[in-house]
């Protein structure tokens, strides 16, 4: 499956529409409503005038009146989300007539069809408070940061917040072998590496494995691919409109596609072993992911060699790192003895709940002021 993904969910049973109501008798401007409707994922009610059943006006999310059909919907109660769609781009009156409808926005077609599907889809999804969306990047190889980035997905989802977990390094392995859920069924990147313009959250959401009671955007076992920078940005963007959490494990280098995750981080961890080295090629990481994200802060971790069990320490403490770079500092992952047997059991990252990974995850998202909790998965 490849392109854009569409939210194709059945009208509200509730007797309130999902879709956006259309009054125009145009039928050439009915077609490119319809046709934006369905790119955005959402289903319209169509009438010629103000509909006769009561609150049909009033209770749609957004009304979209076409140029015909403003003498029609004069005398209609005035109510926000009423746009004017109109074709002729010299006609100075449309402005007008906006104003004797009470509309609060102009669209002239084709020049405003990317924005009108953006506001169909924003109402047939519900759009509330965005995904509090934290990144993790790894200052140095074998530092962690992958594994990091699961156990913050796993805690979040067992708090009960809705929960995304985001593989951008097309390079790393993949994240659902990390969380035992390889062979689980649901889309990973190639089928989105052709996506444009608008992805649907609600059916991004639910193309995905739900590993752990969150959903999992990984890799498959296939040739790498390249994600278009407007691929990426759509995704996360799809992700982080379903409210909650997003979590994304990013790769060291800074390319397009990367600059356009970042570009949609709330929060950067720069996860550094305490070592000479490491501490060097962060500073490096730092510099090149600041010039993007202005919120990053460093954690602090074992060596390459406690990868995953992260081990002592070594040449620095956490405070001296952290000055080193010049970042703040969040804190100094524990040692949690024995957790790549547990991985090897099927037990992922953070998944012991009173173990010291997922206390220091816990601890984080009790930290990090955000009214995350999103809604039920």
């Amino acid at each position: 499956m490849a392109g854009v993904i569409t939210d194709d969910r059945p009208p509200q049973s509730d007797g309130r529409q999902s879709g956006p109501l259309i009054v125009t008798e145009d039928v050439d401007l009915l077609d490119d409503l319809l046709r934006l409707c369905a790119a955005a994922g959402a289903r319209p009610e169509v009438q010629h005038g103000v509909p006769e059943r009561r609150g049909g006006w009033d209770a749609a999310p957004l009304v979209l009146v076409g140029d015909d059909a403003v003498d029609r919907v004069r005398g209609a109660a005035r109510r926000r989300g009423v746009v004017l769609v109109g074709r002729d781009q010299d006609d100075s009156g449309v402005w007008q007539r906006a104003v004797e409808i009470g509309a609060d926005h102009v669209l002239v077609l084709p020049d405003g069809e990317r924005w009108l599907v953006d506001r169909i889809a924003d109402v047939a999804e519900g759009v509330g408070r965005p995904a509090l969306t934290v990144g993790v990047i790894g200052g140095s190889g074998g530092a962690g940061a992958s594994t990091l980035a699961c156990a913050l997905a796993v805690t979040a989802a067992r708090a009960g917040r809705r929960t995304m977990l985001v593989d951008a390094d097309p390079l790393g392995g993949g994240l659902d072998v990390l969380l035992g859920g390889e062979s689980a069924d649901g889309l990973r990147w190639p089928a989105f590496a052709q996506s444009r313009g608008r992805v649907g959250g609600g059916a991004l959401e639910e193309s995905l494995p739900e590993l752990h009671s969150l959903r999992v955007l990984s890799w498959d076992r296939g040739d790498a691919v390249v994600i278009p920078p407007e691929a990426m940005r759509a995704v996360i963007a799809a992700a982080r409109r379903r409210g909650g959490v997003v979590v994304v494990d990013l790769p060291r280098r800074v390319d397009e596609g990367v600059a356009e995750a970042l570009a949609q981080v709330d929060l950067g961890l720069l996860v550094v072993p305490a070592e000479l080295r490491a501490v060097a090629g962060a500073r490096r990481v730092a510099s090149a992911v600041g010039m993007v994200l202005r919120d990053l802060r460093v954690v602090v971790g074992g060596g390459p060699a406690g990868a995953g069990g992260f081990g002592g320490l070594g040449c620095f403490d956490a405070e001296e790192v952290a000055r080193l770079i010049g970042l703040p500092l969040v804190g100094e992952l524990p040692r949690e003895a024995g957790l790549l047997a547990a991985q090897a059991g099927g037990m992922p990252p953070g998944g012991v709940a009173r173990g010291p990974l997922a206390r220091f995850c816990t601890a984080f998202w009790e930290r990090v002021p955000v009214d995350a909790t999103g809604g039920g998965s």
